[in-house]
């Protein structure tokens, strides 16, 4: 099945929530910051989704920024998916322009270490615009799939305590695309 590596959906607000299909193309040993006492965390290759979201009304902590931030290595190396990022968040118009691209980032979020390894690609994203925090729900329903794993319990996931925002998803992309409803619809209901 082919589809859009980026999709768009919500409300015309500037803050949402996103999942990120990420694709480690060989098996790692990660270390995610203090995480796990600062322990590496294996990484088998395969495919993985975070959740996460942006809630700020200006800066850094904008939708825009923070996934072009996700899309952007410390060495300044970008992830490839970035420039068609850009362009379609100014044609959401996510009011981004090129000189707001961040050129390198500190690691600082758990995502963001995974993010730094060459051999993982981010592949997909799928962007909600909305102003209700929906994150933490979308991420106990993914984490409901039973065809989802945690990576590690707690990772990604240090402001939603016991749950993970980083899991073992099916490779398939027929799932992923089940996704885009999902994130749609979780915006419009009462999960708890």
């Amino acid at each position: 099945m082919l589809m859009d590596k980026i999709f768009v959906s919500g409300g015309s607000v500037i803050t949402g929530c996103y999942l990120l299909r990420l694709q480690a193309n060989k098996s790692l040993s990660v270390q995610f910051g203090r995480f796990n006492s600062g322990q590496p965390i294996s990484v088998p290759a395969s495919t993985y989704l975070y959740i996460g979201s942006a809630m700020g009304k200006k800066g850094a902590s904008t939708l825009a920024q923070r996934l072009l931030r996700h899309a952007t290595r410390q060495n300044g190396n970008p992830q490839s998916i970035r420039p068609l990022l850009l362009a379609r968040l100014c044609a959401a118009g996510l009011g981004t322009n090129r000189s707001q691209v961040p050129s390198q980032k500190t690691l600082f979020w758990h995502i963001d270490y995974l993010l730094e390894e060459t051999a993982v690609d981010l592949t997909h994203i799928i962007i909600h615009r909305t102003t209700t925090s929906i994150e933490n729900q979308l991420a106990r329903l993914l984490a409901n799939d039973p065809q989802t794993r945690p990576l590690a319990n707690g990772l990604g996931a240090s402001d939603d305590r016991g749950q993970s925002h980083l899991l073992h998803v099916p490779e398939s992309l027929t799932w992923w695309q089940n996704q885009i409803d999902l994130v749609a619809s979780t915006d419009s209901q009462n999960l708890y």
